[in-house]
Protein backbone atom coordinates (compact mmCIF):
# COMPACT_ATOMS: atom_id res chain seq x y z
CA UNK A 1 0.00 0.00 0.00
CA UNK A 2 1.39 3.60 -1.02
CA UNK A 3 2.43 5.43 2.01
CA UNK A 4 0.44 8.73 2.59
CA UNK A 5 3.55 10.30 4.03
CA UNK A 6 5.88 10.49 0.89
CA UNK A 7 3.31 12.42 -0.77
CA UNK A 8 4.09 15.21 1.58
CA UNK A 9 6.27 17.68 -0.36
CA UNK A 10 8.17 20.62 1.46
CA UNK A 11 6.40 23.17 -0.83
CA UNK A 12 3.20 21.89 0.17
CA UNK A 13 3.92 22.73 4.09
CA UNK A 14 5.44 26.30 3.06
CA UNK A 15 2.10 26.83 1.06
CA UNK A 16 -0.11 26.05 4.02
CA UNK A 17 1.52 28.15 6.17
CA UNK A 18 1.35 31.07 3.74
CA UNK A 19 -2.25 30.39 2.85
CA UNK A 20 -2.88 30.37 6.80
CA UNK A 21 -1.60 33.89 7.20
CA UNK A 22 -3.47 35.28 4.34
CA UNK A 23 -6.49 33.64 5.49
CA UNK A 24 -5.99 35.70 9.04
CA UNK A 25 -4.35 39.01 7.56
CA UNK A 26 -0.74 38.97 8.27
CA UNK A 27 2.63 37.88 6.99
CA UNK A 28 4.47 34.80 7.98
CA UNK A 29 6.42 36.53 10.70
CA UNK A 30 3.46 38.35 11.79
CA UNK A 31 1.52 34.48 12.22
CA UNK A 32 5.07 33.02 13.70
CA UNK A 33 4.71 36.49 16.49
CA UNK A 34 0.82 35.18 16.94
CA UNK A 35 1.39 32.08 17.86
CA UNK A 36 4.47 33.04 20.57
CA UNK A 37 7.21 32.08 18.20
CA UNK A 38 10.32 33.63 16.78
CA UNK A 39 8.93 36.14 13.97
CA UNK A 40 11.51 34.69 11.88
CA UNK A 41 10.62 31.07 12.09
CA UNK A 42 8.20 31.39 8.85
CA UNK A 43 10.47 33.63 6.71
CA UNK A 44 11.59 32.60 3.16
CA UNK A 45 15.39 32.48 4.12
CA UNK A 46 14.44 29.94 6.62
CA UNK A 47 13.14 27.17 4.03
CA UNK A 48 16.47 26.33 3.03
CA UNK A 49 20.24 26.00 3.94
CA UNK A 50 22.88 28.11 2.12
CA UNK A 51 23.68 24.88 0.09
CA UNK A 52 19.79 24.64 -1.28
CA UNK A 53 19.01 21.96 1.39
CA UNK A 54 15.15 22.21 2.56
CA UNK A 55 14.32 23.16 6.15
CA UNK A 56 10.84 22.39 7.30
CA UNK A 57 8.52 23.63 9.69
CA UNK A 58 8.90 21.75 13.19
CA UNK A 59 5.62 20.04 14.25
CA UNK A 60 5.63 21.90 17.24
CA UNK A 61 5.88 25.40 15.17
CA UNK A 62 2.78 23.69 12.97
CA UNK A 63 0.69 22.55 15.96
CA UNK A 64 1.18 26.37 17.79
CA UNK A 65 -0.13 28.15 14.86
CA UNK A 66 -2.69 25.72 14.65
CA UNK A 67 -3.74 26.28 18.17
CA UNK A 68 -3.41 30.26 17.85
CA UNK A 69 -5.29 29.99 14.85
CA UNK A 70 -7.94 28.10 15.91
CA UNK A 71 -7.56 26.13 12.67
CA UNK A 72 -8.00 22.23 12.36
CA UNK A 73 -5.07 19.91 11.03
CA UNK A 74 -7.46 19.03 8.42
CA UNK A 75 -8.22 22.85 7.12
CA UNK A 76 -4.66 22.96 7.47
CA UNK A 77 -4.12 19.98 5.28
CA UNK A 78 -6.81 20.95 2.75
CA UNK A 79 -4.52 24.66 2.32
CA UNK A 80 -1.82 22.08 0.94
CA UNK A 81 -3.63 21.80 -2.37
CA UNK A 82 -1.34 23.55 -5.15
CA UNK A 83 -4.83 23.67 -7.35
CA UNK A 84 -6.70 25.43 -4.53
CA UNK A 85 -6.82 29.03 -3.25
CA UNK A 86 -3.86 30.02 -5.29
CA UNK A 87 -6.49 31.51 -7.99
CA UNK A 88 -7.90 33.59 -5.29
CA UNK A 89 -4.25 34.96 -4.22
CA UNK A 90 -1.84 37.05 -5.27
CA UNK A 91 2.38 36.88 -4.71
CA UNK A 92 2.60 40.36 -3.06
CA UNK A 93 6.41 41.44 -2.30
CA UNK A 94 6.42 42.54 2.07
CA UNK A 95 9.12 44.05 3.75
CA UNK A 96 8.97 45.38 7.77
CA UNK A 97 7.67 48.66 7.09
CA UNK A 98 11.25 50.47 9.10
CA UNK A 99 13.05 48.90 6.13
CA UNK A 100 11.01 50.92 3.28
CA UNK A 101 13.64 54.08 4.06
CA UNK A 102 16.38 52.25 3.01
CA UNK A 103 17.66 53.01 -0.50
CA UNK A 104 17.23 49.90 -2.94
CA UNK A 105 13.43 48.95 -2.39
CA UNK A 106 11.41 51.09 -3.94
CA UNK A 107 12.28 52.88 -7.60
CA UNK A 108 11.49 56.45 -7.71
CA UNK A 109 7.92 56.20 -8.70
CA UNK A 110 7.29 54.35 -5.35
CA UNK A 111 7.00 50.73 -7.04
CA UNK A 112 9.12 47.81 -5.16
CA UNK A 113 12.16 47.00 -7.08
CA UNK A 114 15.48 45.45 -6.13
CA UNK A 115 16.05 41.40 -4.00
CA UNK A 116 15.57 42.60 -0.39
CA UNK A 117 11.79 42.00 -0.11
CA UNK A 118 10.24 38.62 0.97
CA UNK A 119 7.33 37.17 -0.13
CA UNK A 120 4.10 36.45 1.01
CA UNK A 121 0.42 34.85 -0.68
CA UNK A 122 -2.01 37.76 0.03
CA UNK A 123 -5.53 37.38 -1.41
CA UNK A 124 -6.08 38.63 -4.91
CA UNK A 125 -6.65 42.30 -5.42
CA UNK A 126 -6.47 42.89 -9.24
CA UNK A 127 -3.03 45.03 -8.30
CA UNK A 128 -0.09 43.72 -9.43
CA UNK A 129 1.87 46.35 -8.26
CA UNK A 130 0.92 45.91 -4.77
CA UNK A 131 3.25 45.70 -1.98
CA UNK A 132 3.06 45.33 1.97
CA UNK A 133 4.44 46.59 5.03
CA UNK A 134 4.76 44.83 7.99
CA UNK A 135 4.15 47.47 11.24
CA UNK A 136 6.64 47.47 14.14
CA UNK A 137 6.02 49.15 17.44
CA UNK A 138 2.93 51.45 18.09
CA UNK A 139 3.97 54.40 16.70
CA UNK A 140 0.73 54.65 14.53
CA UNK A 141 -1.19 52.97 17.38
CA UNK A 142 -4.56 52.86 17.65
CA UNK A 143 -4.89 52.43 14.02
CA UNK A 144 -2.11 50.38 13.33
CA UNK A 145 -0.30 48.15 15.64
CA UNK A 146 2.76 45.85 16.18
CA UNK A 147 2.41 42.95 13.55
CA UNK A 148 -0.29 45.01 11.37
CA UNK A 149 0.43 44.63 7.66
CA UNK A 150 -0.60 47.17 4.96
CA UNK A 151 -1.16 47.08 1.42
CA UNK A 152 -0.29 49.90 -0.25
CA UNK A 153 -0.58 50.65 -3.85
CA UNK A 154 1.34 52.63 -6.32
CA UNK A 155 -0.90 53.12 -8.95
CA UNK A 156 -4.22 53.77 -6.66
CA UNK A 157 -5.68 56.95 -7.17
CA UNK A 158 -5.50 59.48 -4.15
CA UNK A 159 -8.18 61.98 -2.61
CA UNK A 160 -8.09 64.04 0.34
CA UNK A 161 -8.97 61.95 3.40
CA UNK A 162 -7.12 58.56 1.71
CA UNK A 163 -4.45 56.74 4.05
CA UNK A 164 -1.20 56.88 2.47
CA UNK A 165 2.41 55.70 2.53
CA UNK A 166 4.98 59.00 2.30
CA UNK A 167 8.58 58.88 1.87
CA UNK A 168 10.50 62.08 1.11
CA UNK A 169 13.80 63.01 -0.31
CA UNK A 170 15.61 62.70 3.22
CA UNK A 171 14.68 59.05 3.38
CA UNK A 172 11.69 59.20 5.72
CA UNK A 173 8.75 56.93 5.47
CA UNK A 174 5.48 57.54 7.04
CA UNK A 175 2.23 56.65 7.26
CA UNK A 176 -0.89 59.28 7.73
CA UNK A 177 -4.04 60.73 6.03
CA UNK A 178 -3.84 63.23 2.86
CA UNK A 179 -5.40 66.44 4.75
CA UNK A 180 -4.91 68.61 1.62
CA UNK A 181 -2.46 68.55 -1.38
CA UNK A 182 -1.93 71.79 -3.72
CA UNK A 183 1.05 72.02 -6.68
CA UNK A 184 3.54 73.02 -3.94
CA UNK A 185 2.57 71.30 -0.41
CA UNK A 186 1.45 68.38 0.88
CA UNK A 187 -0.52 68.42 4.16
CA UNK A 188 -0.49 65.19 6.27
CA UNK A 189 -2.37 64.50 9.27
CA UNK A 190 -1.29 61.68 11.94
CA UNK A 191 -2.98 58.73 12.79
CA UNK A 192 -1.70 58.51 16.23
CA UNK A 193 -2.71 61.78 18.18
CA UNK A 194 0.61 61.62 20.10
CA UNK A 195 2.11 62.45 16.62
CA UNK A 196 2.10 65.74 15.33
CA UNK A 197 0.59 66.57 11.46
CA UNK A 198 3.14 67.13 8.66
CA UNK A 199 3.29 69.71 6.15
CA UNK A 200 5.71 69.15 3.03
CA UNK A 201 6.95 70.86 0.20
CA UNK A 202 6.04 68.53 -3.41
CA UNK A 203 9.49 68.92 -4.02
CA UNK A 204 10.80 67.05 -0.98
CA UNK A 205 8.54 63.89 -1.57
CA UNK A 206 9.49 61.17 -3.84
CA UNK A 207 6.50 59.36 -4.02
CA UNK A 208 2.93 58.95 -2.13
CA UNK A 209 0.77 56.16 -2.63
CA UNK A 210 -2.31 54.95 -1.31
CA UNK A 211 -3.38 52.46 1.13
CA UNK A 212 -5.65 50.01 0.68
CA UNK A 213 -6.23 47.45 3.14
CA UNK A 214 -4.80 47.04 6.60
CA UNK A 215 -5.35 43.57 9.21
CA UNK A 216 -6.54 45.18 11.82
Amino acid sequence: MDNPVAMLKHADIWRAVDRLAVKHGVSPSGLARYAGLDPTTFNKSKRATADGKQRWPSTESVAKVLNATQSSLAEFVGMMDETGSTALAQRMPVIGYAQAGRDGFFDDAGYPTGTGWDEVLFPQLGDAAAFALEIAGDSMAPLYRDGDVIVVSPAASIRRGDRVVVKTQKGEVMAKQLARQTVTRIELQSLNPQHGDRSLLTKDVVWMSRIIWASQ
